[in-house]
């Protein structure tokens, strides 16, 4: 490889390196100690500085410098971690340069001009390309050659960085480098001749966190299934956990939960990801949290800033978020000041003239006849034009229509010419809906429900006690003068005020626009006009599995709400579920999702209740609603780990929070609402809805703080669990403009003892004072690690299920079941790391039954048979295994599971000798033979032995034995043993027999009987040969079937006799039948089975007892190796292929 030439004094590097040759401008060097023999002392202490000090020379073993004669000052213009590497660039050199060198006469125009060569070629090196996306190209280039020469990896495994640190081994540091690549972490030490190295899949890890022990504060800390491995001593701790939290979330959700997650367009190729693309998508996500924007928001630039505030009268100061369709402004101060600003609201984008009180100033005017004004900004005429670029393709691809027609919705004080609501206004903009937009087509559309429920009730007569509508009022008040201060529109000034307005309730008038402005779905409601009345049109009449579902819980949707008790109400509910299904094929229909979109309903109109839905279940949830509702358990296992924080006590005392999930985990995916009378769960919903996530923690942690003293007392999980339930019970709001709901959330215990009532108010207000210090960054921090744990404790629970299925069925130990699963689960890891998906090899499918989550092709499946399958056969081994395939997939999928790979192994290993053969017979008959089998040309498809031989065989000590009277004993037993068996497997012709046989032969190479094992086999051949004739001359006379082998015997020579008839005779009468009315040559399982019992070293070989631990051990350690070889001969097969 190529380096960047850095001039050098050789005198300060005679004793680390020796010269290999020399010219008058270029010297070829090694490494002091590499490829020396013996270990000497030398070699071992500069393998041991090269691992201590971070230095340049350790490049690698071999390198070329640049010699300018009669300069003392030399440069390192290539290395080599091989000598024919760098025999390579010296060959290059002596061919191209040195000649040319020549014509110089003043040294330095000879340094420049090999210098200039040598940039020139690096730049023009495919490797480059990669590695010029790193920060520091030429390091991270010499970092790569090492990694490749240290680990062997194909070429898909792409080095994404790497990290000088520490690895602890007991209390020994080993010094050395830590390689972080796409599917792996590596590790590799030199120190004092003892080289060390590990390489720990991603998927292996199951724990990532920092840690500290005796010797050190802080360190990072890898558990697999069997180790744990501490990591210390970095440059920056910081920035090496977060890329190493970004490298195994992505790779472990890309592998193990790829059954609703996408990557990042940036991420879509693992061979292209970078160091500077995982820190992208770490601020990506957390931006999208933050703000809790759609997925396919992407941020293009953060720019620290001030925005006038003009409620504090000053500037605050902050950091400016701009994506593809948002401007967002967060101040530095948490809680603060935020602002969300859609591009679609933005009218207008302005630089302003730059003052000394007012540097770098810009204005963004909105709709709604507000503008906003930012200053201090960096580079400000770039970034305003990358606005402007973004604002005209938002405006182009989404078009807004004017109307200056009066609406008497808009009269609302709250709302007037500021908000959505009515034919979705903003100021003068009106948003043409699907019922303006195709009128014609309105008598043909189901007709949706214009109003939200609780509206529709309220006009229906039912009204509320003064008292508490007073306090409606009161509210509405307090909203009305917030909103002339702060904003009334999505790009309101979000700061601590309204958070203490949303902790007290949002008035009931109000809530269904708030929960729009806040989740921002009112952008997406404008966005889509006539989307969802089109996707209710579509989906309406459709029958299958998920509306099944949907009609079976739409009934149990709050069946206590008047709204729900007739027609209307559950006609959008269906409606609403119905067209989200649609529109979302991957989430579908899940459970739960019918009450949270009840309550929806209850608040906002139907399409609005829609797209709340959609901001819900796709960025405020995300990853909740799906086959395993990972998002909501990893949600629970974050807030087990907040609860050991803010909680000690009870952690201690409740010692298996577990038992506290099964109540806590429907807290999070109903939001309380299943759990806590409705009246009160809603104020629960309003702060859901202005905070996130960050509210169902810090809730979930002040009930159970409220209950602490009586859950430390509990003396079981069941008296536990009963403190929690009727304390959730007893909670009201007493602002409630309604009564409560239902008669299930009782104000008395059994005992009939008034039980004390909660106010939801005091409860969220103790809930933002207590634990209202969790940030988004930390709740995100908190996601990585635990996702990691949920989706490790899911291939765990699937192992599980399936040892338990397979471990009735075979004599392997379970121990051993253990280590064959995971061999068979690298193995499909392994393609999913370095080849492109076959047709027939699916990923892992999580949503698929336990046993058929992982399953493997023909290739893979050959290597584990080379691998762990104890009948090994030399370069016969991969046909045997291409047919012990066929024979395994049995649905003819290409793919097989691990349960019937087992089953295969069992009786490789354990069966009786019987099950052994009858398992390599049915290898050599179709379906596993095939026709166009590639051993079919084999030449021992013509005939093995003369089948005119006596059967008579001479022993060692001088003996002789006849198999006549054998011979003749084994055919009655089988005639009368021929009923008994269950199946009867189909006849081997000649060409299937000797493909069994020459699988024999290969199975007996090397092994210590091996001529006696020879010698046997052959009598045995011999034998079967003249039985397949026997029966070859008995079908072709006309003789009918075996049962009348009796009759035969009376009336002709029995096939017997006619085995060992008088070998004397020609071919020609010994023929008793014409060619043409020969029938085929045929034996059968029964016949193959005796003749093997009659020699005793056959039945030695195949019941002496097999290891297969030892087996095991060597696939562990070898089970990479075969695969990186076969990729790297195959890569080479086509470099070959393509210089032709």
């Amino acid at each position: 490889m190529w380096l960047k030439p850095e001039e050098v004094l050789l005198k300060n590097a005679l004793k680390l390196w020796v010269t290999q040759k020399s010219s008058c401008y270029f010297i070829l060097q090694r490494r002091r100690g590499h490829g020396e023999g013996g270990g000497r002392l030398t070699g071992r202490l500069v393998g041991a500085l090269d691992a201590v000090l971070d230095s340049n020379a350790r490049v690698a073993p071999f390198r070329i410098l640049l010699q300018v004669p009669g300069s003392q000052v030399y440069s390192p213009i290539a290395c080599g971690a091989t000598l024919e590497e760098i025999n390579q660039h010296w060959d290059w050199l002596e061919q191209n340069l040195l000649h040319t060198l020549s014509v110089f006469d003043n040294k330095d125009d000879i340094a420049s001009f090999v210098k200039g060569k040598v940039k020139a070629l690096i730049a023009e090196e495919t490797s480059s390309r990669l590695a010029e996306q790193e920060e520091e190209p030429e390091k991270f280039r010499e970092a790569l050659v090492k990694f490749e020469a240290r680990f062997n990896f194909p070429e898909a495994e792409k080095l994404v960085t790497y990290y000088s640190c520490c690895c602890w081994k007991g209390r020994v540091p080993r010094q050395g480098w830590l390689y972080l690549s796409i599917n792996h972490l590596c590790f590799y030490s030199f120190f004092l001749g003892k080289e060390l190295k590990l390489v720990v899949p991603w998927v292996d890890i199951q724990k990532l966190e920092r840690t500290s022990n005796v010797f050190l504060t802080d360190t990072i800390r890898i558990t697999t299934q069997n180790k744990e491995r501490d990591f210390s001593m970095f440059l920056n701790l910081d920035e090496v956990f977060k890329v190493m939290e970004q490298l195994a979330d992505v790779t472990l959700r890309r592998l193990l939960d790829n059954e609703v997650f996408d990557l990042d367009p940036d991420l879509q190729e693992p061979s292209q990801i970078t160091k500077r693309d995982l820190e992208a998508r770490a601020q990506n996500e957390f931006f999208r949290a933050f703000f809790r924007l759609p997925r396919k928001e992407k941020l293009h630039a953060v720019v620290d800033c001030s925005l006038w505030t003009p409620f504090s009268r000053c500037h605050t100061a902050g950091r400016m978020f701009t994506s593809d369709s948002y401007i967002c402004f967060a101040s530095r101060e948490d809680g603060c000041c935020k602002i969300v600003l859609p591009l679609r609201e933005v009218v207008s984008i302005e630089k302003m003239e730059d003052t000394s009180l007012l540097p770098h100033p810009i204005i963004v005017s909105i709709r709604s006849k507000v503008a906003f004004q930012f200053i201090e900004l960096r580079d400000r005429d770039s970034l305003v034009e990358a606005l402007l670029v973004r604002l005209k393709q938002v405006h182009a691809n989404h078009p807004v229509h004017y109307d200056t027609s009066a609406d008497d919705d808009m009269a609302s004080p709250v709302f007037h010419s500021r908000s959505m609501c009515g034919d979705h206004r903003f100021g003068d903009l009106e948003m043409v809906s699907s019922q303006r937009s195709e009128e014609s087509e309105k008598e043909e559309r189901p007709l949706l429900q214009p109003d939200a429920l609780v509206t529709a009730l309220q006009q229906s007569g039912s009204r509320s006690p003064d008292s508490q509508m007073s306090r409606e009022q009161i509210k509405i008040s307090l909203w009305n003068d917030h909103f002339v201060e702060y904003g009334r529109t999505v790009c309101m000034f979000r700061t601590e005020k309204i958070r203490k307005l949303v902790a007290m309730g949002i008035p009931e008038s109000l809530r269904g626009r708030l929960w729009l402005l806040f989740s921002d779905a009112v952008t997406d409601l404008a966005s889509h006009p006539g989307y969802y009345g089109n996707l209710v049109e579509e989906s309406l009449g459709k029958c299958c599995l998920v509306t099944e579902e949907i009609e079976r819980d739409l009934h149990r949707s709050l069946p206590e709400h008047p709204a729900f008790q007739n027609e209307t109400g559950i006609a959008a509910l269906r409606r609403v579920l119905t067209a989200y299904a649609h529109r979302n094929p991957k989430i579908g229909y899940c459970q739960s999702m019918n009450i949270l979109t009840s309550v929806l309903l209850l608040y906002a109109k139907e399409e609005e209740a829609f797209w709340l839905l959609v901001a819900v279940c796709e960025r405020m949830l995300p990853d909740y609603f799906n086959h395993r509702v990972i998002g909501a358990q990893v949600d629970q296992s974050v807030f087990e780990e907040l609860i050991k924080g803010h909680l000690p006590e009870l952690a201690e005392h409740m010692n298996d929070l577990s038992a506290l999930a099964s109540v806590s985990l429907s807290w999070f995916l109903t939001l309380f609402l299943s759990i806590m009378p409705l009246e009160s769960a809603v104020n629960v919903v309003d702060c859901f809805f202005y905070d996130g996530i960050k509210a169902i923690f810090q809730l979930g942690l002040a009930v159970l703080e409220a209950n602490a003293e009586d859950l430390c007392s509990s003396k079981d999980d069941g008296q536990a669990l009963m403190i929690l339930s009727r304390f959730l019970d007893h909670i009201k709001n007493e602002d409630s403009p309604g009564p409560p709901v239902g008669s299930h959330h009782a104000f008395f215990s059994d005992d009939q003892e008034p039980y004390p009532v909660t106010d939801i108010s005091d409860l969220i207000r103790d809930s933002y004072e207590k634990f209202g210090d969790q940030s988004v960054e930390q709740i995100e921090h908190l996601r990585y690690r635990h996702r990691i744990r949920v989706l490790q404790g899911h291939e765990d629970t699937t192992k599980q299920n399936v040892l338990r299925v397979v471990i009735p069925e075979v004599s392997i130990l379970p121990e051993d079941l253990e280590e064959l699963y995971d061999l068979f689960k690298r193995e499909h890891m392994m393609s999913c790391y370095w080849e492109q998906p076959r047709p027939m090899a699916s990923r892992h499918d999580p949503s698929r039954p336990y046993a058929e989550q992982y399953r493997i092709d023909a290739q893979q499946f050959a290597h584990l048979f080379q691998l762990v399958s104890p009948w090994t056969c030399g370069a016969h081994t991969e046909i045997l295994a291409e047919r012990t395939f066929r024979l395994l997939d049995d649905n003819m999928d290409q793919l097989i599971e691990f349960k019937a790979f087992v089953s295969c192994l069992d009786i490789m290993y354990n069966g009786e000798m019987n099950e052994k053969i009858k398992l390599l017979y049915r290898l050599h008959i179709p379906p596993a033979l095939t026709e166009n089998d590639r051993d079919s040309q084999s030449p021992l498809k013509n005939p093995l032995l003369s089948t005119s031989r006596p059967l008579v065989f001479g022993k060692p000590n001088g003996d002789a034995v006849d198999y006549q009277k054998q011979l003749k004993q084994m055919i009655k037993d089988l005639a009368k043993e021929k009923d008994k068996t269950e199946k009867e497997l189909p006849k081997m012709s000649q060409r299937e027999f000797i493909q069994f046989c020459k699988t024999l032969y290969s199975m007996f190479h090397e092994d210590p009987e091996e001529n006696d094992l020879y010698q046997a086999i052959a009598t045995v051949t011999t034998l079967l040969l003249q039985i397949g004739e026997v029966g070859q001359r008995s079908s072709s006379s006309g003789s009918c079937s075996q049962e009348c082998g009796e009759e035969l015997q009376a009336s002709a020579p029995s096939p017997e006799d006619s085995v060992f008839a008088d070998t004397g005779k020609t071919p020609q009468e010994s023929q008793a039948f014409p060619e043409e009315a020969e029938a085929d040559w045929t034996v059968s399982l029964e016949h193959i089975l005796a003749s093997l019992l009659t020699e005793q070293s056959l039945v030695n070989f195949f019941e002496k007892p097999l290891d297969m631990k030892s087996k095991l051990e060597n696939a562990k350690i070898n089970q990479y190796n075969l695969k990186t070889s076969e990729m790297s001969h195959q890569s080479q097969s086509e470099l070959k292929l393509s210089n032709l």
